[in-house]
């Protein structure tokens, strides 16, 4: 967010990835993030060390937010974990945060909610970005991971237990035509950073270590990224053409540091998503990128806290 639009109300966000935890002070109703911090997560220390790091983060940024005198109305904590509706952690897939009273700790500091990181960054585009103008909508993040939730009348679905988000995370199983093999491939395993990494490494001789070193490769022309990007752009236009076709959305809306890079691997997407919706009158649905950004997850978060306060 480019100006301070002067709000009357702030939040504190936390998103709490498995590399790094990012927190900002942020604005209603404008989403502007006047101050961020970022500190590396290091999750192999467990999870009570990663929990300490993280309200230290938000006690600073509490501090901050005093001396500036701001009306702060609590804490919002995005986690790539699943989150039921009452707030706690039920999965520990990338932090060693589930069982532990992770909310409740954040709560002694100031009112809190702990949520999943794609909810917080689909509640971010439904209030301010590329999903304001839709009444439903689907938002998809792409980066170490994959998920998705669909956004009703501005409010992610978060579904019976919170687990509405799990896109990519089991097989898909089949049988080879050809050869008769049990086939069960996972869609984050072929198409998130780290499965472009893990691919385009075994297929040439460069030794790249993020997904957008090997996005960067594939629009120099190199073979082997050309067809390890079209392909993982294809295989995730396969799930999100079929989540249109089960949930029948105005549009969708991509985020996520791979999801939103553009180049071969949007324009792979966004074919295959097409050419996977069955009905003609959605198959020219809008697709837009997320509009918030690398501030999407900890917007997102602080945005949680300003909807519990019906803002």
């Amino acid at each position: 967010m480019a100006e301070n639009p002067d709000p009357a109300v702030w939040a504190i966000g936390l998103d709490v990835g498995g590399t790094k935890i990012a927190a900002g002070l942020v604005a209603h109703p404008s989403g502007y993030v006047l101050s961020r911090r970022t500190i590396p997560t290091s999750p192999q220390r467990g999870g009570k060390a990663v929990l300490c790091d993280t309200l230290a983060l938000a006690e600073g940024m509490m501090e901050e937010a005093g001396k500036r005198n701001l009306d702060l109305l609590g804490i919002g904590v995005g986690v790539p974990e699943l989150v039921d509706p009452e707030g706690k952690i039920t999965s520990s897939h990338s932090l060693d945060w589930q069982g532990m009273s992770v909310q409740r700790e954040f709560f002694r500091l100031a009112p809190a909610i702990v949520e999943s990181d794609v909810r917080a960054g689909a509640l971010a585009e439904a209030m301010y970005g590329a999903g304001r103008e839709y009444r439903l909508f689907v938002y998809v993040t792409v980066g170490t991971g994959i998920s998705s939730t669909l956004v009703q009348d501005g409010r992610p679905f978060m579904g019976a237990r919170g687990n509405a988000l799990v896109m990519a995370s089991s097989p898909f199983t089949g049988e080879c035509d050809a050869c008769g093999k049990a086939l069960s491939p996972i869609l984050e395993e072929f198409a998130s950073g780290p499965a472009l990494v893990e691919r385009y490494n075994q297929y040439s001789s460069g030794a790249a270590r993020m997904g957008e070193d090997v996005t960067a490769a594939a629009a120099q022309g190199d073979e082997a990224a050309v067809r390890v990007v079209s392909s993982a752009g294809e295989a995730l236009g396969n799930s999100v053409g079929f989540l249109v076709n089960v949930m029948d959305p105005e549009a969708i809306v991509v985020g996520g540091g791979l999801g939103s890079s553009g180049g071969q691997y949007w324009d792979s997407f966004v074919a295959s998503t097409r050419a996977h919706i069955w009905a003609e009158n959605s198959r020219g649905l809008p697709i837009h990128p997320a509009a918030m950004g690398a501030d999407s997850g900890l917007i997102g978060a602080a945005a949680s806290i300003f909807e519990r306060a019906g803002l």
